[in-house]
């Protein structure tokens, strides 16, 4: 990626561990051989922030969300939300003015953007809302380094997910995965393995019909359309080892199913990438973490993975014209 488009880093809530781990990552640049990216938020967050970690952090790298707040780290205040969302706004209108390459996102609490725009979902249906894109062409990929997993559905309530599983649902969100596997992340003919709903995959409808019924002629229909997916896996031997390397990525059925296992092997590398969209986004895959913010304890690694991995898949995209 040239050096003269950067990706575009939002501050997050301010009150959580989003600035601390951007200026590490920033420190760790050269040795790390980072892509070069620029901050969206608050010189003054940021300076004070960077006081606290001993970092020289220069004024030339900061985009003025148009919003300030306090610095109170592990306390979220209301100003902070609000400087959360102005950020994750001027990120968006960078990149698609052509300034930026794409969009990583530093961690922020729903509630507390919610609370000053009761519009505010979450940051992917940020993204594609900004981007006039539909919402349902927003797919989140959890990535590590040791696996990739999507989630077919995410925010909702266990006892939803079966009505929430349909044929087309399967189709659209697989097809979404196998285009991006292929110009994101240069793998020419993905192998996508579909995990079951229901435990043992179902255990030919002794444990529920879900299977046979919806997954099963889904993946059939995706594999007449040259897609290599297969499935549908009992999910509780689909992320061994042994079954790792049988795959390119996981499709699970609900959250828990695909996050558990991402979290488990890959919790201070994983990636939130966003699938289907017309901006690059990541994002690192934890929280606000306000219980440890301003500490000096927060590892950087999930937001030096979710830098790199934006950058790559920008440069992608660029060689793809």
């Amino acid at each position: 990626m040239p050096d003269s488009l950067p990706l575009a880093v939002t501050i997050g809530d301010p009150a959580g561990v989003g600035p601390e781990i951007i200026l590490e990552a920033w420190s760790r640049r050269d040795e790390l051989r980072l892509p070069p990216f620029v901050v969206c938020g608050s010189a003054r967050v940021l300076h004070m922030a960077a006081r606290g970690l001993g970092i020289a952090f220069p004024d030339s790298l900061i985009v003025d969300a148009g919003v300030d707040a306090a610095y109170t780290p592990g306390e979220p205040k209301r100003d902070g939300a609000a400087l959360a969302r102005a950020a994750l706004a001027e990120a968006l209108e960078i990149v698609k003015s052509g300034e930026a390459a794409g969009v990583v996102t530093a961690p922020v609490s729903k509630a507390a953007i919610y609370a000053v725009d009761d519009t505010f979902v979450g940051q992917t249906e940020f993204c594609a809302d900004a981007c006039g894109a539909p919402r349902d062409s927003a797919v989140m990929m959890l990535a590590g380094p040791s696996l990739r997993t999507v989630p077919m559905t995410v925010h909702c309530a266990l006892a939803e997910v079966p009505a929430r599983i349909t044929h087309d649902l399967i189709v659209d969100r697989t097809r979404i995965v196998a285009r991006a596997m292929n110009t994101d992340y240069g793998i020419e003919s993905p192998r996508i393995a579909l995990a079951g709903l229901n435990p043992h995959a179902g255990e030919d409808g002794r444990m529920g019909r879900e299977e046979i019924e919806v997954i099963a002629p889904a993946i059939v229909q995706l594999r007449s359309e040259g897609i290599d997916a297969t499935g549908p896996h009992p999910a509780d031997t689909l992320f061994a080892p042994h079954k790792r390397g049988t795959y390119d990525v996981a499709i699970a059925m609900y959250h828990d199913q695909a996050l558990v296992p991402l979290k488990t092997l890959d919790f201070d590398e994983g990636v939130n990438v966003t699938l289907g969209l017309p901006v690059v986004r990541t994002s690192p895959d934890h929280g606000t973490a306000f219980d440890i913010a301003g500490k000096g304890i927060a590892r950087p690694n999930a937001m030096i993975a979710a830098i790199r991995m934006a950058g790559e898949i920008a440069a992608r995209r660029a060689s793809l014209g």
